[in-house]
């Protein structure tokens, strides 16, 4: 009794299998979603590679223009410029920000393919749990990265020299922007762009996912019920 209700409960876990079904394992149909969800899975853990976000700030002492580019766990660009006027302007470091994020970012990144390449052999509506982490990261990214930005704005050290002649600011996250003297332009970095086409995939995936096997789940209930009986 308890092996059949072990082989039951992994069974409404991982949905039913198309071989015993008498279906065609390899059919397009059900190819579909593993494509989708393996593709997700590759742009995802491609996007670690690559830049997530960058801020462009222009002022008349910096005629050419100071860049940050933010990786997943870490920051470049002229980032020790930027320091040294965050000194004046009360400005928080920014080796204090996102301490957790950044250090737990390629790990979770890892994680989220990880869960999208088990999805392949969840048939069931469990695939919602392997899927749906991976589909809302972008929006988490943004959401933190927004987050963030507001409180470096809000969080200045009024002691600073120039922290009252700036005052509480929030930078663009996209877009054109102005921040004192600065003029500001942010855009998405190709990291952020390919997880977010990731994240288009994987909603693909459970679309056709549940086309695909809910018909099937669908026909093994009556099957399960009579064996039962």
């Amino acid at each position: 009794m308890e092996k059949l209700v072990k082989k039951s409960f992994k069974r409404s876990i991982l949905g039913p299998r198309t071989s015993e079904l008498g279906t065609i394992g390899e059919d397009s149909i059900y190819k579909r979603p593993k494509q989708l969800f393996s593709l997700s899975a590759f742009l995802l853990g491609v996007s670690i590679l690559l830049p997530y976000w960058e801020l462009r700030l222009v002022a008349p002492q910096f005629p050419s223009g100071l860049r940050i580019t933010a990786w997943v766990n870490r920051l470049e660009g002229d980032v020790v410029e930027l320091e040294g006027l965050n000194h004046y302007i009360g400005l928080s470091s920014f080796a204090d920000g996102a301490v957790l994020e950044r250090s737990l970012s390629v790990a979770g990144i890892l994680v989220l393919t990880g869960l999208l390449l088990a999805g392949l052999y969840i048939h069931s509506r469990w695939v919602l749990l392997f899927v749906v982490p991976a589909i809302l990261f972008p929006a988490f990214m943004l959401a933190d990265l927004q987050f963030w930005l507001w409180h470096y704005g809000h969080s200045l050290d009024p002691r600073a020299p120039l922290a009252n002649a700036v005052g509480e600011f929030t930078p663009r996250l996209f877009g054109p922007g102005k921040i004192a003297q600065f003029e500001t332009m942010a855009w998405p970095g190709l990291g952020l762009l390919l997880a977010t086409v990731a994240s288009v995939f994987a909603t693909m995936g459970l679309i056709v996912h549940r086309r695909a096997y809910r018909p099937l789940i669908k026909k093994e209930i009556p099957q399960m019920s009579g064996k039962s009986l």
